[in-house]
């Protein structure tokens, strides 16, 4: 009697463990409807997020060269006010002494002309090919954007076919997984997580393994169908279960 309610109860467990397969897949073939949209529209939103940052960047640096231009040019307004002064000082000298020192700072200021004009034509080429760099950047940035808007279109209207019918399949796998018990679960899933296609749990597909396709002997096919313990294929580790008779009958 105790061993036909242990039979019964691991019957159970290879029962529920089937069920929670089928559930599963079929939340994955959702997943798979929806491909690789999900990490594409991911991709352009890092993408645009990138691409954002360095146009601030390429735009404060651009501020900062304009900034540097319009600071040479008041230099030039300065000096330029300085010889007029200078230049009127000249006139009203006493000795070559004073003279030659006027002359000295009447150079000097012209001196510093001179390279403010330098310094602006530098930046006046950095800000040309600046704007070349910005260009092509909102260029790439807009045309990001409106790749993104495709993406998402097409992401939300397979999103609003599939929704309710993986919501529903969620639920009835939290569900079924609450009936296990906690460690088959986690072997369960972690079996998922390794496998390629998400087959934890498979059954027997012409004498051979329905995850990895590598033969099974006879005598484990026999203890497998028995359906009196929890086999796992010795090549790839997914728990082997014979279908339900209710699922064959499906």
């Amino acid at each position: 009697m105790a061993k036909k309610v242990v039979d019964s109860a691991i019957e159970e467990k290879l029962n529920a463990l089937f069920e929670l397969q089928k559930i599963d897949s079929e939340i994955d073939k959702i997943k798979t409807v929806r491909g690789e949209l999900p990490l594409e529209v991911q991709d352009l939103e890092d993408e645009i997020a990138g691409l954002e940052t360095r146009l601030a960047k390429l735009q404060e640096e651009n501020d900062e060269l304009e900034q540097f231009i319009n600071d040479r040019k008041n230099m030039i307004k300065d000096a330029k006010a300085a010889i007029k002064k200078y230049t009127d000082q000249q006139k009203n000298v006493r000795n070559n002494r004073e003279f030659d020192s006027i002359s000295k700072e009447i150079e000097f200021q012209g001196l510093e002309i001179e390279l403010s004009e330098k310094k602006i034509t530098e930046a006046k080429g950095k800000i040309d090919h600046k704007a070349e760099v910005l260009q092509a950047s909102k260029d790439r940035l807009a045309e990001r954007k409106k790749d993104l808007q495709i993406k998402k279109k097409e992401l939300e209207e397979i999103s609003s076919e599939t929704q309710k019918d993986e919501e529903k399949l969620i639920k009835q796998s939290e569900k079924a997984k609450a009936g296990i018990e906690e460690r088959l679960v986690i072997a369960y899933q972690r079996l998922r997580n390794n496998s390629r296609n998400g087959l934890a749990v498979v059954s027997i597909q012409r004498d051979s393994c329905g995850g990895c396709f590598n033969k099974i002997p006879p005598q484990r096919q026999l203890d497998i169908q028995a359906r009196k313990k929890i086999i796992v294929c010795e090549h790839c580790g997914r728990i082997l279960v014979e279908p339900p008779k209710v699922a064959e009958k499906a």
